[in-house]
C-alpha cells in the first residue's frame, strides 16, 4: 500500500507546491477568506472529489464516499490567516509565496495553508491510488478560525455535514505539528469586567482598584521570560462624556489562560469572587464578569455572535486514534512523534478545543508547519514536509477508514 501511495506521489509534487504557493500568494485574514475558498473548490473539482461544496457560511467541504456509511474522517484545516501588520516586518513579503533554499515564505504558510494543501492532495492521493475506503474522508476548509472560536467549523458540524448525511467519528487538523502527532493544548478566556455607578468617583475607584489587583496578578504570572503567557489585562476604558447620562461605566479587558485541569467556569467563579472582595469597600457600584462576545461578519455578508473563548483539550495519549494514526505513520516510515501545542500567545488555539469539548469528536494535529512560525513575520512552511504530510495524512486516513482495517475496528473509536 505504501509503495502505491509513494508512487502516486511523485505525479503530484510538482501540483503540492504550486497550490501551496497559490494559497499564500492569496490573501485570506480572517472573515476575508473568499478568494481562497474559491482557489480550494476550484481545485477539490479539478482533483475529482466525489462531492465539492461551499456552505452557507463559506466553509469549502470535498467528499470522497466509502463503501459504507460509517465511519467518517474529518481533515480539517482553516481557510483564514491572521493581520499582515500583527506579524512584524517581512524580507520575503506576506503574500509573496516565494519559494526559497526548499521553503515557502508568506503570511499562513505554516498556518495552515501547508496543512490545507497537505490534507487536499491526501485525499486526491487516496482517489489516484484506488485503495477501497470503508468509512467517508471528508476535507474541510473552514472559516474564521483564527478569531480563536472557530465559528466556520461549528456550522460545519451543526449544519453543513448533518444535511450531507455525514457525522464524523474522529479529526485531524492540519495545524502546524513539524509532522508530529499532536493531541491537545491549552485554552483562554476573555473577560470584560463591568462597572458602573451614579457616582463617578467610586466607579473610578472601583475599576483602579481591580487593575491595580490585576496588574499585579499579572507580573507574577508572567515572571517567567520563556515560559507560555498565562495573562494580559488592558487598560481601563471608561464611557465617553456624550454617553454619560447618569451613570459612569468602566471596563477591564482580562485574557487569561485556562488549563486542561481547570475548569472554565470555575476560574470565571473565582475571578467574579476576586472582583466582589476588592469592590467591597466601594459604595453604590455593580460588577459584572463575563465572557466577552462580538458579532463577526463572515466574507459571504453571514453575520455570527462569537463568544471570546478557547476550551483546552486533549484526546487521552492510548487512545485508539492516537494509537492507530501513530501505528499507521510509523509503518509508512513518517516521523509520528506525538506532542502538544505550546500556544505560546494568549488568543492562539486550534479547532481541537471545538471538536473534542463541544462535539466530543476525538481529534489529532497532523501538519508540516513549525508551531513557533506561525504568526511571525516571514512565516514559511518546508517544500519537504508539505509533501511528508501528504504521504503521511493520505497514510494516516488509510489506516483509520480504509479496508483492511490492520487489527482493530473504527468501532473502538
Amino acid at each position: 500500500m505504501y509503495s502505491i501511495l509513494r508512487d502516486q506521489m511523485e505525479s503530484v509534487k510538482k501540483d503540492v507546491v504550486d497550490f501551496t504557493r497559490e494559497l499564500v500568494r492569496t490573501p485570506s485574514e480572517s472573515l476575508e477568506e473568499g478568494d481562497a475558498a474559491a482557489l480550494v473548490e476550484k481545485r477539490m473539482l479539478e482533483l475529482g472529489y466525489h462531492k465539492v461544496l461551499r456552505d452557507d457560511f463559506g466553509n469549502v467541504i470535498g467528499v470522497l464516499y466509502g463503501r459504507e456509511a460509517e465511519p467518517t474522517l474529518l481533515l480539517a484545516s482553516h481557510l483564514d490567516t491572521v493581520t499582515a501588520g500583527d506579524t512584524g516586518r517581512w524580507e520575503h513579503g506576506p503574500f509573496s509565496g516565494e519559494l526559497h533554499d526548499g521553503r515557502i515564505y508568506g503570511l499562513g504558510a505554516a498556518d495552515c495553508k501547508g496543512g490545507l494543501a497537505a490534507q487536499v492532495y491526501a485525499g486526491a492521493l487516496l482517489e489516484r491510488s484506488l485503495l477501497p475506503l470503508k468509512g467517508n474522508l471528508v476535507v474541510a476548509a473552514t472559516v474564521a478560525e483564527e478569531n480563536g472560536v472557530s465559528v466556520g467549523l461549528q456550522v460545519l458540524l451543526e449544519r453543513t455535514l448533518p444535511e450531507l448525511g455525514l457525522k464524523p467519528g474522529m479529526a485531524v487538523l492540519g495545524e502546524p505539528t513539524g509532522l508530529g502527532l499532536y493531541y491537545g493544548h491549552d485554552g483562554w478566556l476573555e473577560l470584560e469586567i463591568r462597572v458602573e455607578g451614579a457616582n463617578p468617583f467610586h466607579v473610578d475607584d472601583a475599576v483602579r482598584a481591580i487593575y491595580n489587583d490585576l496588574t499585579v496578578n499579572l507580573a507574577s504570572r508572567n515572571a517567567v521570560s520563556d515560559a507560555p503567557e498565562e495573562m494580559n489585562v488592558a487598560f481601563p476604558r471608561f464611557d465617553s462624556p456624550a454617553d454619560y447620562r447618569g451613570v459612569r461605566r468602566g471596563s477591564i479587558q482580562l485574557q487569561r489562560r485556562v488549563t486542561p485541569v481547570e475548569n472554565a467556569q470555575v476560574v470565571i467563579g473565582q475571578i467574579k469572587h476576586q472582583v466582589s472582595v476588592l469592590t467591597q469597600p466601594v459604595r453604590e457600584v455593580a460588577v459584572e464578569v463575563a465572557v466577552r462576545q462580538e458579532v463577526q461578519r463572515l466574507y459571504n455578508g453571514k453575520n455570527a455572535l462569537v463568544q471570546r473563548s478557547q476550551h483546552a483539550w486533549s484526546t487521552d495519549p492510548f487512545h485508539p486514534l492516537v494509537e492507530r494514526s501513530r501505528q499507521a505513520l510509523a509503518a509508512a516510515g513518517c516521523k509520528s512523534e506525538p506532542g502538544k501545542w505550546k500556544m505560546q500567545r494568549l488568543g492562539m488555539g486550534t479547532a481541537g478545543g471545538t471538536l473534542v469539548t463541544r462535539y466530543g469528536i476525538p481529534t489529532v494535529g497532523y501538519g508540516p508547519g513549525l508551531e513557533e512560525a506561525a504568526h511571525s513575520s516571514d512565516e514559511y512552511v518546508e517544500v519537504n514536509a508539505v509533501m511528508e504530510a501528504v504521504m503521511g495524512t493520505a497514510t494516516l486516513a488509510h489506516g483509520l477508514i480504509g479496508i483492511p482495517v490492520y487489527g482493530w475496528t473504527s468501532d473502538e473509536i
